[in-house]
């Protein structure tokens, strides 16, 4: 299933491109996007070939941060007309409400989500999973943005707490410290940034009362044209409760609000079922996290929801023909030493 996005996500491809030695037309080409994409940034464009473009982009100028620096680099210049959503509001709090509400207008590649837990504040950037690419690239470049968009609210002064990657280091981790003030904590159960709760309660400079409803109408009207699409919804609710032991379709139908027959009958009209997505997106996570992190395979059975790791190895078999330890000795995939994610009632992965 492909998810869009819009092409203002490449928002100054072109200079940063050729900042790093490569022909950006050349670059746009490869992944099969429009010579002019970048002329018609409202313009709709597969995510998928978003990622793409960032992984060749890094291996082509031999930057394994490229993602993350083009998303410092660009900073809020992605997010179109929802930026002036987002900057008239009045609090940083309701801007990133705003956000949460609307990004799936922006790009149906990835939800962001904002929790509170006590005096500390997440906001995440999660895949929706539609592909099976490792998407480090796509995911760094998210946090670079949302980094600067951070910025744009709270001052230029500002830093996270923590940043959270769910992929293992793709470079030293002085080149992280270098780019982002800090080194993230790697191998976690989510991609974002954490900050103190009390930042939500401070007002912004820019707001405009008259204009954010303006802008609020016209992203409402826009959300009349779904680009969020069911299944990719549910898939990211699932990928959501995995880690907390299995889902269930009524699990997820009532956190939707729908019965477990109103949304089955949904996901059939759309060509799917619940047992078909709980297994993608089980297959989908389980590829990314074997490409990218180095958590145990006991650890990823359970981060899947399966009740043990026989269970787990058996699935994947099915779905490849070999075990996981095979499937990435096969992919050229080293076996480094894996560090555990500690697991606790909350987040574990939150400190103080």
């Amino acid at each position: 299933m492909t998810q869009f996005s819009r092409a203002s996500s490449l928002a100054r491809f072109d200079e940063f491109a050729t900042k790093n030695g490569l022909e950006y037309q050349k670059m746009l080409k490869l992944v099969g996007l429009p010579a002019d994409v970048l002329q018609h940034p409202e313009s709709l464009i597969s995510y998928q070939r978003i990622e793409l473009l960032m992984e060749l982009s890094a291996s082509e100028s031999g930057n394994p941060l490229f993602g993350l620096e083009y998303g410092l680099f660009q900073g809020v210049d992605i997010f179109g007309p929802l930026l002036y959503l987002l900057k008239n509001a009045q609090t940083v709090l309701e801007s990133l409400i705003e956000l949460t509400d609307f990004y799936h207008l922006h790009s149906s590649g990835a939800l962001v989500t904002i929790e509170q837990h006590g005096n500390l504040v997440i906001l995440s950037y999660k895949p929706t999973l539609g592909s099976e690419t490792t998407g480090r690239q796509a995911i760094e470049l998210a946090i670079g943005v949302g980094k600067q968009l951070l910025h744009a609210l709270l001052g230029k002064r500002w830093q996270p707490s923590a940043v959270y990657l769910q992929s293992a280091p793709g470079a030293d981790v002085a080149d992280y410290r270098r780019l982002l003030g800090q080194v993230p904590r790697f191998n976690s159960e989510t991609n974002g940034c954490v900050f103190d709760a009390s930042l939500l309660r401070s007002p912004l400079s820019e707001s405009d009362p008259v204009l954010h409803n303006l802008m609020r109408q016209h992203m409402e009207k826009l959300d009349s044209m779904p680009l969020k699409e069911l299944p990719a919804y549910v898939q990211h609710l699932i990928s959501s409760f995995l880690p907390n032991g299995r889902v269930t379709v009524e699990q997820v139908a009532d956190y939707m609000m729908l019965s477990r027959r109103t949304l089955q009958r949904y996901l059939a009209d759309e060509g799917t079922s619940f047992q078909q997505l709980l297994e993608n997106t089980r297959k989908t996570m389980a590829t990314r996290y074997l490409r990218e992190s180095e958590v145990s395979l006991t650890q990823l059975s359970g981060m899947l929801g399966y009740g043990d790791l026989v269970a787990f190895s058996r699935a994947f078999h099915r779905w490849y023909g070999k075990s996981p330890r095979q499937w990435r000795k096969d992919e050229g995939i080293g076996g480094a030493s894996r560090r555990l994610v500690s697991r606790r009632a909350m987040p574990a992965w939150v400190k103080a």
